[in-house]
């Protein structure tokens, strides 16, 4: 007789996998995932071949001679690449190589949340970050979005109400650009107003530009940390997951060592994935750029099959406001459409969606919503998923009542 396990796990543990995972769905659209021919695979295998044969004695010791905070040779890349990029004059000192930038959010989480405090948050949000919030039994507050970015009158008018009641947040989360999932980038103007009502406020902006490199709508802004001209209002986290490869599993943490000095001690974890941090900066150092500027054409054209076929399938049955880069289409459907329960009939018939409610602040908000992630797939596949969908949706909702893929 086996062990019946039940007995010992915890009572807050979430819902068991159902089966173990057999493959990705014929049409996926759900995550994070990118382009596998964009993904630079002799680049990598030249970059590692290279610095093993020059540094791999350093892989006798933890964190590669380079202490607790990540490769040095990386760190400095992140460094330029950030002051090159993005107008952010950084230096290594300041960063921190985590296991994305999940890691990144992780161990803020652990430095500055505890059960029952309050952070400001976009009303649509990366739904990691909902989630992890959710497991902390923090309250969570949502500002509302426009075209813009987070919304600068909101955000003020729901500072002054929680200090009316006594209560300081511990932080502002914001995507500014190519926010996730409405990809829309905050101005430089904005964020001069964000910086000025967090000073006002006193409270502190953790700025997660983890899709900024993907942005082909219009020149990158200056991130909030480079605005910041007092310093110390803004701490800041990026990654390579979507402008090299997310299995690489390499994000980074920027801050001032008045910060940073707290978060190194909750990093236990022995260093991240020593070699991929090396192949990673021995590749960036001179290719990044021209890699990323690649990258986007890509994706662009991707989405403008993702962008043909939701118009053709859905018609005017979809609303959705063209995103400025990244990976994925936000799209409302009419009222009557509940996008969770879409995403089930879907799944059972190998279309993969993420349903709006787990990106919103407020579930009865995100219902009718839905995320379609457009990178990863074909373009045939997003053509073919997409009118599978469609038919999927008027099936259960009668949403499209006409599409490409139903019959007149």
């Amino acid at each position: 007789m086996s062990l019946d396990y039940s007995s010992l796990l915890r009572d807050d543990l979430p819902p068991p996998a159902a089966q173990p995972w057999s493959g990705f769905p014929a049409y996926n659209f759900v995550g994070g995932n990118v382009d596998g021919e964009h993904v630079p695979t002799q680049g990598l295998i030249d970059a590692a071949a290279r610095v093993l044969a020059r540094e791999g004695r350093t892989l006798a010791t933890y964190n590669l001679e380079s202490g607790p905070q990540g490769y040095l040779p990386l760190r400095r890349c992140v460094a330029e690449a950030l002051a090159r990029r993005t107008g952010m004059a950084t230096s290594a000192e300041e960063v921190l190589i985590t296991s994305g930038s999940n890691h990144a959010i992780e161990l803020v989480g652990d430095a500055l949340l505890a059960p029952g405090d309050t952070l400001l948050i976009e009303r649509e949000t990366y739904g990691g970050k909902l989630s992890r919030l959710k497991k902390r039994e923090v309250n969570v507050v949502g500002v509302p979005l426009d075209e813009g970015g987070m919304r600068m009158d909101a955000l003020d008018a729901t500072l002054g109400d929680l200090a009316a009641k006594g209560i300081k947040p511990k932080y502002i989360y914001t995507i500014p650009t190519v926010q996730n999932p409405t990809g829309t980038v905050m101005s430089r103007e904005r964020r001069l107003e964000l910086l000025e009502i967090a000073r006002r406020h006193d409270v502190l902006i953790f700025e997660d530009d983890c899709y900024a490199d993907l942005l082909w709508a219009e020149a990158r802004p200056p991130t909030i940390r480079s605005l910041d001209a007092g310093g110390g209002q803004v701490i800041y986290c990026g990654s390579y997951s979507k402008s090299i490869a997310p299995a690489l599993r390499i994000g980074y943490l920027v801050a001032d060592w008045d910060f940073m000095r707290h978060v190194l001690p909750l990093k236990t974890d022995g260093g991240t994935g020593a070699v991929t941090q090396m192949l990673l900066a021995e590749y960036a150092a001179g290719n990044f750029d021209a890699h990323v500027e690649d990258l986007n054409r890509g994706l662009q054209a991707k989405l403008a099959v993702m962008v043909e076929a939701v118009e053709s399938e859905f018609g005017t049955s979809a609303e959705f406001t063209l995103p400025k880069g990244g990976i994925v289409l936000w799209i409302k459907l009419p009222d009557e459409v509940d996008t969770t329960r879409l995403a089930q009939a879907a799944a059972a018939e190998g279309v993969a969606i993420n349903p709006g409610a787990e990106w919103v602040c407020d579930p009865d908000y995100g219902r009718s919503r839905l995320r379609l992630c457009f990178a990863n797939p074909s373009e045939t596949a997003i053509r073919d998923g997409v009118a599978k969908l469609a038919e999927i949706c008027h099936r259960e909702f009668g949403v499209p009542t006409r599409s490409a893929n139903i019959e007149r």
